[in-house]
C-alpha cells in the first residue's frame, strides 16, 4: 500500500522532483492517478492553505509547494484523461484587462488545479469579451477575476455586464480576487464570491458549486 502522506509532505517542503517520481512509481505499480490526486495531493495543498491562512508561511513557500504539486500533477494529468473525466469542475479565469500582475491569479491556478478542477488560465489584461468567449467555448462553471490595481477594478463591473449580455450570466458562477477587491465589492457589483488568497478560492468555488 502506497503511503499518501508521503507525497503530501514532498508537496508540502516542495520536492518537486521526488514528488513526480513519487507519482511516476505508484502509477507503475497501478495506483489510481485519482487516488493520488485525492489522498496525497489534496491533502498536501490543504494543509499549505491552512498554513497560509494562518500565516505560518509566506508566498515563497506556497510557491515551492505549488511547484511540487504542478510537478506531480504533469505525471498525474495525461493517466487521468485516459480513466474518467474526475473533473470537479470548469473555471475560466484571468488578471482583468488593464492590469498585467498575475502572481496572485497564478497561485489559484495552482490551488485550483491541485484540487481537480479544470482551469482555463486565460492570463493577463484579460477583456470582458475574452472571458465571455472563454466562458462559452470551455462550458465553464466559473468565471473568476483578479485586479490588482485599483483602476483596474471597474473592469469587473463591465465583464459581468458582458456576461449578462451574452446571456450566459444564470449559466456561471463569478468569483473576484485581488488586493482592492474586498466581499463588499462583490456584492456591490454582483459577483457570486470573493477569495482574498488561493487556498480560499478552492473553498469558495467548492461552496458555490455546491449550491449551498
Amino acid at each position: 500500500m502506497p503511503v499518501f502522506d508521503d507525497l503530501s509532505n514532498m508537496i508540502i517542503v516542495g520536492q518537486h522532483i521526488a514528488a513526480a517520481e513519487w507519482a511516476e512509481t505508484e502509477l507503475e505499480d497501478g495506483v489510481s492517478p485519482e487516488d493520488i490526486i485525492d489522498k496525497g495531493m489534496i491533502p498536501g495543498m490543504d494543509e499549505i492553505g491552512r498554513r497560509w491562512k494562518e500565516q505560518e508561511i509566506h508566498m515563497p513557500e506556497v510557491l515551492i509547494a505549488a511547484r511540487a504539486m504542478q510537478a506531480c500533477m504533469a505525471v498525474v494529468k495525461p493517466r487521468l484523461k485516459t480513466t474518467s473525466d474526475t473533473s470537479r469542475g470548469s473555471v475560466a479565469i484571468g488578471t482583468v484587462k488593464g492590469d498585467l500582475h498575475d502572481i496572485g491569479k497564478n497561485l489559484v491556478v495552482m490551488m485550483l488545479e491541485g484540487a481537480g478542477y479544470t482551469v482555463h488560465d486565460l492570463g493577463n489584461d484579460v477583456a470582458p469579451e475574452a472571458f465571455v468567449q472563454a466562458a462559452e467555448e470551455n462550458n465553464a462553471d466559473v468565471v473568476a477575476m483578479s485586479a490588482l490595481l485599483t483602476t483596474t477594478v471597474p473592469m469587473m463591473m463591465e465583464t459581468i455586464g458582458a456576461l449578462e449580455e451574452a446571456e450566459i450570466r444564470t449559466k456561471v458562477k463569478v468569483m473576484i480576487g485581488g488586493a482592492p477587491v474586498s466581499q463588499d465589492l462583490a456584492t456591490q457589483i454582483g459577483a457570486d464570491g470573493y477569495a482574498p488568497d488561493g487556498a480560499t478560492a478552492v473553498d469558495v468555488i467548492s461552496v458555490l458549486l455546491s449550491g449551498e
